[in-house]
């Protein structure tokens, strides 16, 4: 049993760095589904293309007698320039794995081959998810409606996280990450001559007005007890060095731990922009796009994930990182569905390259978390395990 575990492990080191090399964004996942696919085939896995480039695999379907868990790894890249020096970096200009998808995508590859050896002492069905476009693209909405849930009583997701120390999880009954939306402001002003100011209607004066006014929603209009944020991220509006635009974009972002705050977040975005519009004299447009939902866990399900991790020897939960964490994820969309849970687990080992942030040019997974997270998996699954390597 150690001799495969070993080799099981060092399979999905090399599978994971060679999906490093060959990054896809979301809903581009072609040759990333293409290698899932094939490695199931070979294992003799039963499964089906699910929401494009998605892939639906099944174990002990023939084991009804227990619940019918699914557990789900994220296989998109994003559109970001690697410089993190590694030999594996990435072969596509602006694309890189830049949040661990590619380790979440071998961790649960490497847990299908293990629960397909020990397939006759599981006491449930295992159903896996290879989801695409979880960076904004709704991958699990589409992953949903194509079927993914069938029959499915839990499911369990994870996400590497750089910010907490090597071998502690996160994973609460409740709120663990907050949900998101988008929006831009387009400020329709007059444009002209930068000496003649009482000619025009200033869209950018007016854009640094609406800016400031909106970064005082949090700390003036919502109890200081929500954990939220609204940032504008960007302000457009190009234009000779004596000329008067005549607009200009604002963007940004916001989090939200329910769909309720989301929503007067979104009114008071709304109202502040055209009151401060008004009162500059330009017009203005603004569009909110919305995105995720806050990831809730379920309470049961939880306290399994914990207690399968803290089965482990060594590992912890970590309780000094302030929650909820303010990134999103669409793994909510999922625990809309059925009860489940989703954790995060610390990625820094001390190594300068496993502590730059997700989503930073110079990340890179921790490839030591997929020992851990193929027996945290195994276990949720009820499957045997050999003695701890570390």
């Amino acid at each position: 049993m150690s001799d495969f575990w070993q080799k099981n492990l060092s399979t999905a080191k090399t599978f994971r760095q060679d999906l490093h090399r060959h990054p896809e964004l979301g809903w581009q996942e072609h040759n990333t589904a293409a290698a899932i696919r094939d490695r199931l085939t070979a294992m003799g896995i039963d499964w089906r293309p699910c929401a494009q480039t998605g892939t639906l695999a099944h174990i002990a379907s023939g084991n009804p007698g227990g619940r019918h868990i699914a557990l789900r790894g994220d296989i998109d890249a994003l559109p970001i320039d690697e410089d993190s020096g590694r030999t594996w970096s990435s072969q596509q200009q602006g694309c890189m794995h830049a949040c661990g998808h590619d380790g979440h995508t071998a961790a649960l590859m490497a847990t299908v081959a293990w629960l397909k050896q020990h397939e006759d002492s599981l006491s449930g069905p295992v159903t896996f998810l290879f989801q695409p476009a979880e960076e904004g693209g709704h991958g699990a909405r589409e992953m949903i409606a194509d079927g993914a849930l069938e029959g499915v009583d839990e499911i369990y997701g994870w996400h590497n996280w750089p910010a907490i120390p090597f071998g502690k999880m996160i994973c609460p009954d409740q709120l663990v990450m907050c949900g998101n939306a988008t929006f831009s402001i387009t400020v329709k002003g007059r444009g002209g001559h930068a000496s003649q100011p009482e000619l025009c209607a200033d869209p950018v004066l007016a854009a640094s007005a609406i800016t400031l006014n909106l970064q005082q929603i949090i700390s003036r209009r919502l109890p200081p007890q929500y954990a939220a944020v609204v940032s504008v991220t960007s302000i457009e509006a190009a234009s000779g060095l004596t000329v008067i635009p005549q607009q200009a974009v604002l963007s940004g972002s916001i989090r939200v731990p329910d769909d309720q705050t989301k929503t007067r977040i979104n009114q008071l975005i709304e109202e502040i922009s055209h009151h401060t519009a008004l009162s500059y004299g330009v017009d203005c447009e603004v569009a909110i796009q919305p995105r995720y939902s806050a990831t809730i866990n379920h309470a049961k399900p939880a306290e399994k994930a914990r207690t399968a991790w803290l089965a482990e020897p060594g590992q912890q939960l970590d309780h000094a990182i302030s929650l909820p964490v303010m990134a999103s994820e669409d793994f909510s969309y999922y625990l809309q569905q059925v009860p489940g849970a989703f954790a995060l687990i610390g990625a820094d080992d001390g190594e300068p390259v496993h502590q730059h942030p997700c989503h930073s040019p110079h990340y890179d997974f921790n490839d030591r978390l997929l020992e851990k997270v193929v027996r945290w998996y195994s276990r949720l699954a009820g499957a045997p395990l050999p003695d701890y390597t570390g």
